[in-house]
């Protein structure tokens, strides 16, 4: 269960969130905050520990509304009181984080037990409510057995986020999504009522078109990753300097009543020298996804 200090600063966090997130006339509260991928790319183990200031203060300069973190950080036990004292100092609430293992590998099932649990636990303790969970890539067509065993461990963990006040939500990279949604149809036949975080420059490169997935999967959707491409498919530096239509997103997201929640996730290709700051990079993103898909 929630220790009592862990829930204040939940609640501390969630009206300092709500107070913070602007609302569509006659919609939702919807929260657009940013994932820190792009930092994390050229770090060893993707460990984002060692900038987590500079995150922090780039993204409260872009204006963003929360910082989704990366399991990475999340594994070391004295992160929390850090990530606590930034979150206020710049008052930026966590929003959760990411999170990616095997879970098709059975054989690794107990190990991913007991690392998930440290990372939602502390997901909690930061004031964090949601856990886009990737499945893992088998490089390969995953067979029955091992589909049976990515639902089973997705199970369990959904049973960790309930009591730690998380939601899980099914992350997806180009592997979940190709070959007409293999993995991800075989993960909702076994857990028919999962929910959904969708990474929409992801489903672009798996040729899933974005404003179909939304339409089909409507209310599953809590969550969505936000990245721009090139016609060639090269990852834009901010959104706005790509070609996929977010317009049309934003209109699909508000047609099936999306109430969830938005992060930016930059990334860029590989050797690429940035011509901008990040933190400008991230504000451009931010104004675009307003102007452009009204949140």
């Amino acid at each position: 269960m929630i220790r009592s200090n862990r829930r204040d600063f939940l609640r501390a966090t969630t009206v300092s969130l709500l107070a913070a997130v602007p609302a569509l006339p006659n919609g939702p509260k919807i929260m657009v905050g940013a994932h820190p991928w792009v930092y994390a790319a050229s770090l060893p183990g993707y460990d984002i520990t060692p900038v987590l200031d500079r995150i922090f203060a780039d993204l409260s300069y872009a204006g963003v509304d929360g910082v989704e973190l990366m399991d990475t950080a999340l594994r070391h036990a004295d992160v929390v009181p850090r990530v606590r004292d930034l979150s206020r100092r710049y008052n930026l609430p966590v929003i959760g984080a990411s999170y990616q293992a095997p879970m098709w590998n059975r054989e690794r099932h107990t190990e991913i037990m007991e690392d998930a649990r440290a990372v939602i636990g502390r997901i909690a303790e930061v004031g964090g409510h949601t856990l886009g969970t990737s499945v893992g890539d088998a490089r390969r067509t995953k067979i029955a057995a091992e589909l049976d065993a990515q639902a089973e461990m997705l199970r369990k963990l959904t049973g960790i986020c309930a009591e730690n006040g998380v939601v899980l939500n099914l992350h997806n990279h180009i592997y979940e999504v190709r070959d007409d949604e293999y993995d991800l149809r075989g993960t909702l036949a076994r857990i028919p009522d999962a929910k959904l975080g969708p990474d929409i420059d992801w489903l672009v490169g798996a040729k899933v078109e974005p404003v179909s997935f939304v339409h089909r999967y409507g209310g599953r959707i809590v969550y969505a990753h936000l990245r721009d491409r090139k016609a060639d498919g090269v990852w834009s530096e901010a959104m706005g300097e790509g070609v996929i239509d977010y317009a049309a997103i934003g209109r699909a997201l508000r047609e099936t009543n999306f109430s969830g929640t938005l992060a930016i996730e930059l990334a860029h290709p590989e050797g690429f020298k940035p011509t901008r700051p990040l933190r400008e990079s991230f504000k451009l993103s931010r104004e675009y996804v307003r102007r452009v898909m009204g949140y």
